[in-house]
């Protein structure tokens, strides 16, 4: 008995290390925290984007804190060697006010996005409060806040540098950290006011990537394409007009016939016939028809007529 609870003692003692090892190997060479306020969504849209320190073995578990109030992350991706984001697996474990996020990363540049609905709206005044809690080293950290669209006043705890303008027509303040380590913690506050809820995508408009020239290709196609309605138009009103015109002359001639000489023959000959008829007394012994002179047989029933 005695001999089971020296190995089972043992045991711990090996995992314990092996455990803790594995934790500490993970490293991150750089970190940069994005904060965009009211970008696509009136929330916060926080985004980290790491970077593995060169001597950590993939694929390994990453672990990141985020809000629980935040829900699940709305993006978990690992960068390829061709520079493109694909999903990667992960864990969501919710302990009190945090969520922990475990990504399987199996390539060095990890990105997670989230939105935190903890942003806060009095009237204009508009105050987030960003806190940071890291699992691992980090030898280079920043952290990036952008002015959202129509933003006046707008400051950032610490104060620590000046708002740039980025490639979007966007102006962002860049905060250096530095190099924390695990569990250091610390918050970055944001306030500004708005007068209205435009979101910043909102300011985005669509460019050409090469300026315009006669010669580039889909112009003559997009030039049909803007007249294609003024033509489908004046193909309609002239479908009305020449309808109207048509009704007009299909009066004209029901109004006025006009008598042409064969039908003025035809005529002629439709009242020689009935004056033949009238003039006529025999009739027909089956239907009663009056018979033209000359019938031998009933034009209506076909019974052969008695002489008279």
């Amino acid at each position: 008995m005695l001999k089971r609870y020296v190995l089972l003692i043992v045991w711990v003692v090996l995992l314990l290390p092996v455990g803790a090892r594995a934790q500490s190997d993970v490293r991150l060479a750089h970190l940069q925290i994005d904060l965009w306020p009211e970008y696509d969504r009136p929330e916060m849209l926080v985004i980290f984007r790491a970077s593995l320190a060169a001597d950590v073995t993939l694929p390994v578990d990453v672990t990141f804190r985020i809000p629980a109030a935040a829900g699940e992350p709305n993006a978990v991706a690992v960068r390829q060697p061709d520079g493109a984001l694909l999903n990667a697996m992960y864990e969501r474990q919710i302990e009190e006010r945090w969520a922990y996020v475990t990504i399987t990363a199996t390539a060095p540049e990890i990105q997670l996005e989230y939105y935190d609905p903890q942003l806060e709206k009095r009237d204009q005044a508009r105050h987030f409060e960003f806190v940071w809690v890291g699992e691992y080293d980090v030898e280079s950290m920043i952290v990036l806040v952008q002015q959202p669209l129509g933003a006046l006043q707008m400051s950032i705890e610490p104060d620590l540098g000046e708002f740039e303008p980025g490639s979007d027509g966007l102006q962002y303040y860049v905060m250096e950290i530095g190099a924390p380590s695990a569990g250091d913690a610390f918050s970055v506050k944001v306030d500004y006011q708005k007068s209205n809820d435009a979101l910043s995508i909102e300011s985005f408009q669509v460019q050409p990537s090469a300026p315009i020239a006669e010669t580039t290709q889909g112009r003559a196609d997009i030039s049909l394409l803007t007249l294609l309605p003024w033509i489908l138009g004046g193909f309609g009103v002239f479908l009305v007009v020449g309808g109207i015109f048509w009704y007009w002359r299909s009066g004209q001639d029901i109004s006025e016939p006009k008598r042409t000489s064969r039908g003025r023959r035809a005529a002629s000959g439709r009242q020689e016939a009935f004056d033949e008829n009238v003039n006529s007394g025999v009739y027909c012994h089956q239907c009663g028809k009056r018979a033209a002179s000359g019938d031998r047989f009933c034009r209506t029933c076909g019974t052969r007529l008695r002489p008279t």
